[in-house]
């Protein structure tokens, strides 16, 4: 009998040493790495080390964008479900810690027989029993690991939510605002088009101009009256939205009327360095931590493969009466050891583990990849913009010294109310143009404040993993 155990456990030992369970320290997954963007603005006075702002978004100088961001951080909830998912994971690391404390079943009952022929027989019974399965490879610690991981990731999502948040905020505001100041030049476009009608009909009927005239202007003003109805459906939609972003019921919400380039003012262009963006953008910090909870879970995997050892106590006592039951007990405790050498789907959890942490990796690498082109499209866009911004303001300049000088023509005599009406309508299409390049830099700044993880501190992984 002493020979089959010990061949036994010879047997077991052998199958053990076959199996992998060295678990490498967690790195980093390596990724495309850069030295410096390809564009840096000249009028760069933010760096993203350290100095954009938490609050990024007061830089456009707009109190009234200041508490829509406030109202939206503490009603939208979107937010709210991420932050919910924060409290769901910091409760599944106590339930993972729980994996290595004993645990205790406490139970009571009676039985009550009759047979033919033979008398009614009852009996009490009350019995404990406490089991311990021994940690003694660190497995359960890797799961609690590996939650503390998945935790610190919910985290990060919710930053990510929370910048995302703030960002289509101030965008969806800018668009409302642009709308407005569109709504009232095509209202004076549309005016205009009224009165230059009028003229061609006043020509008409003396005989200077043809009836197509007339009729090819009374289009242009129904195309008038059509594109200002659209701009006025484009405000009430971009408010909508905007009160779903505050987690207000749509419709409920209004934005009063302004206009965007008196009331939001475009700020200094945000920079930073490539190296400090892999710890700012919480998608990246979340993308690692999810790697490095894959880690430890295959860690967990493989720890699982090696013999594991358990206590049970058990105790109780049974009386044929209820007033006896307390009067005598028995106790046992069973040590036992488990070798699962010969578990087939435990050596494959292990296999699928290792796959997994590939995966994380690649999606590490991908979320790297997908933010440094997001910030570099963001710097061409800028720059783009902000010079055809400029080009659109000098457009707009020579266009009011035309129409300054158009009017005194008219008032000399030289040209027709027609020709100040065609010279108006010039100018209103380029400051309509002007608008729109102004909103987009303002879309653009945000963009980059985004891209750049806005205001968050650089988070290192490692140093977070306890």
């Amino acid at each position: 009998m002493k020979q089959t155990i010990l061949l036994s456990g010879l047997c077991a030992g052998l199958l053990y040493g076959c199996a992998d369970v060295r678990i490498a320290e967690y790195q980093r997954p390596d990724a495309p790495a850069k030295s410096s963007w390809s564009r840096q603005p000249e009028t760069s006075t933010v760096s993203a080390s350290g100095t954009i702002s938490p609050q990024w978004w007061t830089e456009f100088r707009d109190p009234y964008l200041d508490s829509l961001v406030t109202r939206a951080v503490a009603g939208n909830f979107d937010l709210k479900i991420l932050a919910a998912r924060i409290d769901v994971a910091n409760a599944q690391i106590a339930e993972a810690r729980a994996g290595a404390l004993p645990t205790a079943d406490i139970g009571a009952g009676a039985s009550l027989e009759k047979s033919t022929g033979q008398k009614f027989t009852k009996q009490f019974n009350l019995g404990t029993q406490v089991s311990w399965d021994i940690d003694v490879w660190g497995r359960v610690n890797k799961g609690v690991q590996a939650q503390t991981a998945e935790f610190h990731a919910t985290e990060a999502d919710w930053r990510a939510g929370y910048l995302q948040l703030v960002s289509s905020v101030s965008t969806t505001y800018f668009q409302i605002l642009q709308l407005d100041e569109q709504i009232d030049h095509q209202q004076r476009a549309l005016a205009k088009g009224k009165q230059i009608l009028g003229i061609y009909e006043s020509m008409r009927d003396n005989g200077l101009v043809p009836g197509t005239q007339v009729l090819r202007q009374r289009a242009e003003t129904n195309r008038l009256t059509k594109d200002l109805l659209e701009l006025r459906r484009f405000r009430d939609v971009a408010e909508n939205a905007l009160g779903t972003l505050l987690g207000v019921p749509a419709g409920e919400f209004k934005v009063q009327s302004g206009r965007l380039q008196e009331r939001v003012q475009i700020p200094a262009v945000p920079s930073g360095l490539p190296l400090q963006l892999l710890a700012r953008r919480p998608d990246i910090v979340a993308a690692e931590f999810r790697a490095l909870e894959a880690h430890e879970l295959m860690g967990q995997a493989k720890l699982a493969q090696l013999p594991s050892i358990s206590l049970t106590g058990r105790g109780g006592t049974a009386s044929f009466a209820l007033g006896d039951l307390l009067k005598s007990f028995t106790f046992g405790l069973l040590p036992s050891i488990n070798i699962p050498a010969l578990n087939p789907g435990i050596k494959a959890r292990a296999k699928t583990s290792e796959a997994q942490v590939k995966v994380a990796e690649q999606d590490y690498r991908r979320t790297v990849v997908a933010a440094f082109e997001e910030v570099e499209n963001a710097l061409v866009s800028l720059d783009a913009h902000r010079q055809q911004k400029e080009e659109l303001r000098m457009q707009v300049d020579q266009l009011k010294l035309v129409s300054a000088q158009t009017e005194a023509q008219l008032a000399a005599g030289v040209v027709s109310q027609l020709d100040v009406f065609e010279t108006e309508r010039s100018l209103l299409a380029a400051q309509l143009a002007l608008l729109a390049s102004h909103q987009q830099v303002l879309s653009d700044t945000v963009t980059l404040y985004k891209a750049l993880g806005g205001g968050w501190a650089p988070l290192e992984v490692a140093n977070a993993r306890n």
